[in-house]
């Protein structure tokens, strides 16, 4: 509010914005799914009282719905017991009584996930549920191929840098660094691109197209979509700092999704470690389901759990993959072993405090991350402490640029306001672009791509950046 930008914020009532596409197609969809899972987990439980909440969250849920079907007012949230009603509900009521289709798509978004959220807290029996965990679980599975690739990649590069602290093939100093930097934005490329599997945005995926998605080939081939590429300069930083011989070093990667791409946030924070470009790494997941896929402590721990025991995992059928007639594939032993290793070298790691989750309210606030130093100073303290902060994804890039109508050409460094230069953090967004909101491109790049098919063309809208095709990697020096 009295912290963010001038600049006009994307609204649900505009048609040439996907806020508009939001609001009335993607969220009933999503709290569709919600209700189908609220009843398939009461469906043979004993508990009475456990049945008789879930058909009021049913019923709650149904009712949300018939709300943002009907663009009906948003609600204040009920007081839930959680310190961020208030904050949530002076927002609202400074809006102006908005209605679903005509209110900021930041603020509403949050909002329908933080009213979710309370229906469930306002429960006995269901206020740690999390209706989106069979979804990010199931997604998991399906990245099979890519998971196993990974795993592949993973072990053969981190034996080789903890037994030599070198890379393959590299004899001078220059050849080294060059091959240092190679691998660390291949790493990050890989970090980036786990984004496809955004569950929120790609609800009818398929397993076959979400493993078209992931793989090698595929990064090669988005590789001319990074529209913006600033892992040099990411690069440049960290390697200098551990060149100085700085004894503590951390990185903080701003968690996204859970499944796939929380196992390449883990491939890409495992490698910091083990090539010393970093010796903490410190994870923020969110604090509350969100935004269908987001990261939650639990998360973690079943990500974790599988990897521990993968063959348990990957030879299980669901009762959907059993009525489809499908038959169990068993993990060959050689990939059972190189999974198993990342269970041993992730944990080992958290063990040893390398690992670090680190939850706040914060990022579940309504509000963009403009608010930050004001809202929340002791963390935005703590994120000073940071070699280098990283942004996975769309929300959290949202939250970065106050997902506001900016030129297209707006300097990154000035469309995050409060967190760019003299913030004392050096922000990096990793980010596949799913939302109308793009900065810092060279001129003419928007039009040219909104000229391309799919790309909006002479709609006004910025059509090219919905897919989740195009990304940017962009960086701030906070403490220069």
């Amino acid at each position: 509010m009295e912290y963010d930008t001038k600049t006009p914020q994307y609204n649900t009532s505009d048609p040439t914005s996907f806020a508009y596409t939001s609001a009335r197609e993607r969220w009933p969809v999503i709290i569709t799914q919600g209700i189908d899972d609220v009843h398939r987990s009461t469906h043979g439980i004993q508990d009475e009282e456990a049945v008789k909440e879930g058909k009021w969250i049913v019923s709650e849920l149904a009712r949300l719905k018939y709300e943002l079907q009907h663009d009906r007012e948003l609600t204040p949230l009920p007081d839930d017991g959680e310190r961020d009603v208030a904050e949530y509900n002076k927002e609202l009521e400074a809006l102006g009584k908005p209605k679903w289709h005509r209110v900021p798509w930041l603020y509403s978004e949050c909002y329908l996930y933080r009213r979710i959220s309370s229906i469930f807290k306002q429960t006995q029996k269901w206020k740690s549920y999390d209706i989106f965990a069979r979804q990010k679980m199931s997604t998991f599975k399906s990245s099979r191929p890519a998971v196993i690739e990974l795993a592949t990649r993973y072990k053969d590069i981190v034996t080789e840098l903890e037994s030599k602290h070198t890379i393959k093939g590299a004899k001078t100093q220059g050849e080294l660094d060059e091959a240092a930097k190679i691998l660390f934005v291949e790493m990050c490329e890989i970090c980036l691109w786990g984004n496809a599997t955004d569950l929120s945005l790609l609800t009818n995926l398929t397993y076959e197209e979400i493993q078209k998605l992931q793989g090698s080939e595929a990064r090669k081939a988005s590789e001319k979509n990074i529209l913006v590429n600033d892992l040099g300069k990411a690069f440049e930083l960290l390697s200098a700092a551990q060149k100085s011989g700085k004894k503590e070093r951390r990185v903080d990667i701003v968690l996204d999704n859970a499944g796939f791409e929380l196992f390449v946030d883990l491939i890409l924070a495992g490698y910091l470690l083990a090539s010393g470009l970093a010796t903490t790494v410190v994870f923020h997941p969110k604090s509350i389901p969100w935004f269908v896929s987001d990261v939650l402590p639990q998360d973690f721990a079943s990500l974790i759990h599988t990897l521990a025991d993968p063959q348990t995992f990957y030879s299980a059928l669901s009762e959907d993959e059993k009525h489809a007639g499908k038959t169990s594939v068993p993990l060959s032993s050689a990939e059972e072993e190189n999974i198993k290793f990342l269970f041993q070298n992730w944990s080992s790691a958290h063990a040893q405090g390398q690992l670090v989750l680190r939850p706040n309210t914060f990022w579940t606030a309504g509000g963009s991350f403009w608010r930050l130093p004001k809202i929340e100073p002791e963390l935005h303290e703590d994120l000073k402490e940071s070699e280098l902060v990283i942004f996975k994804g769309d929300l959290n890039y949202r939250k970065l640029t106050a997902d506001a109508e900016w030129p297209a050409t707006t300097p990154f460094t000035e469309a995050i306001g409060p967190l760019g230069p003299g913030s004392g953090v050096r922000v990096l967004a990793l980010r596949t672009c799913k939302a109308d909101v793009v900065v810092g491109l060279p001129e003419g790049e928007d039009e040219r791509i909104k000229a391309t098919k799919g790309g909006g063309g002479d709609s006004r809208a910025r059509k090219w950046a919905w897919s989740g095709k195009w990304a940017v990697v962009q960086f701030s020096d906070g403490k220069a």
